[in-house]
């Protein structure tokens, strides 16, 4: 995993707000656009970025793309953080 990406990626708030809209489940790109004042260029950009990061994964269903949590990083990334703590 390269964590440079995906804490890239977590950094913009509105990166977040996707991670935060797709936790309810699998959204299609032009749910996910209508919830903000953006363009869709942008949001696919935000998307691309969170891709690449591998925090999202999307399925393509006829003419449809949806965006799901990849939530195998953020268990890999929890594990990551645990190792600074202090153990007792």
């Amino acid at each position: 995993m390269d964590f440079r990406k995906t804490f890239k990626a977590l950094s913009d708030p509105v990166r977040l707000e996707i991670l935060k809209m797709l936790k309810n489940g699998r959204m299609s790109a032009g749910d996910i656009a209508s919830k903000f004042d953006i363009t869709n260029a942008t949001v696919s950009y935000h998307l691309s970025l969170l891709k690449q990061a591998d925090l999202i994964y999307e399925t393509k269903i006829k003419n449809f793309i949806y965006y799901e949590l990849n939530t195998t990083v953020f268990d890999d990334l929890v594990i990551w953080i645990k190792q600074f703590s202090k153990e007792e």
